[in-house]
């Protein structure tokens, strides 16, 4: 019996899938993919040093990291680190400003905003729903900012996804798990925020019949992230949909420009380019802060599903604007807040 309900369980943790290559591609995608790890985390760790004489890091078009740089001493202290230092005319401190702005003056549902620091702005986003005298009062408030924030519209409609299907059951709905944590000795799982806040127990089937958790805390909005303490132990890696498992082995924050994955019980894999990190997303049920904006393409059931690249977590699924057109945009609960609110590590 227990067989079994390990069996169940598996089945419900969400899952990125790597492509299948040749045994003599193998070397080549590792060191790809270890280049990469190691490029995300000079860009975290030369942001964490230079604090607001930077405002952000991204990969440009050719693939190299730059980051932006407001004056000389910070750009050969880049440089000197091995990425392209870009000297900006907005300091972190003064985008940060903008967004607090639009917090009080914007925040009307179908609409997010992140600092893209490709251009050294905020972009604004608003989707179809944004109309009328929401859709005014979003153009003054950009207008109000002057060159520090720019406007788009983006088609669809931003929400929170929970459908039907094989994943994590709760309230009536379907959502995915993200990563197995531990707090302690006591193992648990991440989800989105909306999703735990459905109900307190949840199950690996829609019958309802296998019982794979309890709540343990819920977040949501302001964030996306859920606990739930497992009834059946996790496993540590995520099913890669073909037999095999990835292991999971760390978290970090998401750099702009970098290849993430997102696993989730309907889409299945989906991989993206990450487009903004501290986004604020305005949902129907209220604004939620800091998440992370991707290319991916989800649908209904996806909330929840695991974000990450290689052997690192990077984000809980959270919402999208739908669909799978060139322009969807998907946005993530960064996993480090999570386990930093909940005290909890990834094993």
């Amino acid at each position: 019996m227990r067989k079994a309900i390990l069996a169940a369980l598996l089945l419900a943790v969400p899952v990125v899938v790597m492509p299948v290559a040749p045994a003599g591609a193998a070397p080549a995608q590792v060191a790809s993919a270890d280049r990469a790890d190691a490029t995300a985390k000079l860009a975290l760790a030369l942001q964490g040093r230079l604090g607001d004489r930077s405002a952000g890091a991204y990969h440009d078009a050719a693939g190299r990291l730059v980051v932006t740089v407001t004056d000389a001493a910070a750009a050969e202290t880049v440089r000197a680190a091995g990425a392209e230092a870009r000297v900006v005319t907005r300091s972190a401190a003064t985008l940060r400003a903008a967004t607090a702005q639009l917090d009080r003056t914007a925040a009307v549902p179908g609409t997010a905003w992140q600092v893209d620091p490709a251009t050294n702005q905020v972009l604004v986003q608003a989707d179809s729903t944004v109309t009328g005298a929401r859709k005014e009062q979003l153009e003054k408030a950009v207008r109000a900012l002057g060159g520090a924030a720019r406007l788009e519209t983006v088609p669809g409609r931003i929400a929170p996804e929970i459908g039907g299907g094989d994943a994590i059951y709760m309230g009536g709905s379907r959502c995915s798990m993200a990563f197995a944590v531990a707090i302690g000795s006591v193992h648990h799982f991440l989800t989105a925020g909306h999703c735990t806040n459905l109900d307190t127990n949840f199950y690996a089937n829609a019958a309802r019949t296998t019982h794979i958790g309890v709540r343990a805390g819920t977040s949501f909005p302001g964030n996306d992230y859920g606990l739930v303490r497992a009834t059946v132990r996790p496993v540590g890696d995520v099913n890669m949909y073909d037999g095999t498992r990835r292991d999971i082995s760390s978290a970090r924050n998401a750099v702009v420009g970098e290849t993430v994955g997102l696993s989730g019980s309907t889409s299945g894999l989906r991989r993206g380019r990450v487009t903004g990190v501290n986004v604020t997303v305005n949902y129907p049920q209220g604004s939620v802060y800091g998440l992370i904006q991707t290319t991916i393409c989800s649908a209904g059931g996806d909330s929840g599903g695991a974000v990450f690249a290689n052997n690192s977590a990077i984000g809980i699924h959270s919402g999208s604007t739908g669909g799978c057109g060139g322009s969807n945009r998907a946005y993530h609960q960064p996993v480090t807040e999570a386990l930093a609110a909940y005290g909890a590590r990834i094993y």
